[in-house]
């Protein structure tokens, strides 16, 4: 699995649009997402393993939700699956936690983005619950991948993204707002 440091893989896909204009049809609801598409903006890269199934809308629905508040720390979110934009798009048409869902789903059919991040499971063949922050010049500062049963905190996705943006030291369970290290401090009240 590609992880810290690493160049995040170039890719271009298809993916169901988000917001009301993903719900317009064939024809109307796709478009195209690269590596180059929202240059200069942090992208949060989060994989699910199939559509139509349990914990994957619970994590997208979250991920939705907070979809405003990473817009205003700069960053776009793209939610990423091995089905196709037409599974996609007919599984937000049917499933209302998803429907109005603000960022793009990507489709990752031939599994070439997955599979370059390494991340596909080795029996199933799909795409672990994989989330990756990438800063704005393309570099990977997070990688986290659970198993297929286990979903993930969108919530910690964005305290760490919090932390990654202070550009500071941030302690264990640091939340935005909190003082970060002063490695100075620290020497300083020691002496």
């Amino acid at each position: 699995m590609l992880t810290v440091g690493d160049k995040f893989p170039a890719f271009n896909l298809t993916a169901v649009k988000g917001g009301p204009d993903g719900l317009g049809g064939p024809g109307k609801s796709f478009v195209d997402i690269s590596n180059a598409s929202d240059a200069g903006k942090w992208k949060i890269v989060f994989f699910w393993p199939k559509d139509f199934t349990f914990i994957c809308p619970t994590e997208i629905a979250a991920f939705g939700k907070l979809n405003g508040d990473f817009n205003d720390r700069d960053a776009v979110v793209y939610g990423v699956s091995t089905d196709s934009e037409f599974v996609h798009l007919n599984w937000r048409l049917h499933n209302d936690d998803i429907r109005d869902l603000p960022f793009p789903m990507l489709a990752d059919i031939k599994r070439e983005l997955a599979g370059a991040l390494g991340i596909l499971d080795k029996d199933a063949g799909v795409a672990l619950r994989a989330t990756f922050i990438v800063d704005p010049h393309g570099t990977i500062q997070w990688a986290s991948a659970n198993g297929l049963n286990v979903g993930r905190n969108p919530q910690e996705v964005m305290r760490v993204l919090d932390a990654l943006q202070t550009d500071e030291l941030c302690p264990c369970n640091w939340e935005k707002g909190k003082e970060t290290l002063q490695p100075q401090a620290l020497f300083q009240s020691a002496a």
